[in-house]
């Protein structure tokens, strides 16, 4: 497939060290894909960035007017592996009119908020 377009992929890197930066999160690399986990539990999958497959994320998204608004990005859909009925919703970053990495991030802090424990969405929101 080739390198990954750079404009997909620079937001890949923003929505990456965001995840990163909120508290508790590690990143592991299980099936040689990139994922961001808090609490042993996955928040985000990044999936690769070798251009191997198409740049996107999957995240975990409750609330109901927010996931309905990600299944409306180009491309996206309900991710595999019955993750969709838990909301887990797979968007894809180099489609045209993909989400800007702003949005991306604050649907990456939605799924945190659904998997973090409350001490640590306590010390996100500065408490």
């Amino acid at each position: 497939m080739g390198a990954p377009p750079k404009a997909a992929l620079a937001k890949w890197e923003k929505v990456r060290a965001f995840a990163l930066g909120l508290p508790g999160a590690v990143e592991e690399h299980p099936w040689g894909e990139t994922v961001i986990k808090v609490n042993k539990k996955i928040f985000v999958f990044l999936g690769v960035d070798d251009g191997s497959h198409p740049l996107g994320m999957g995240i975990k998204l409750t609330d109901d007017a927010t996931h309905a608004h990600a299944l409306t990005s180009p491309g996206a859909q309900p991710s595999g592996y019955g993750l969709g009925k838990s909301g887990w919703v797979r968007v894809p970053l180099a489609e045209k009119g993909a989400p800007r990495a702003e949005l991306l991030c604050e649907w990456v802090e939605e799924s945190y908020r659904a998997i973090a424990t409350k001490k640590l969405i306590a010390e996100l929101d500065g408490g």
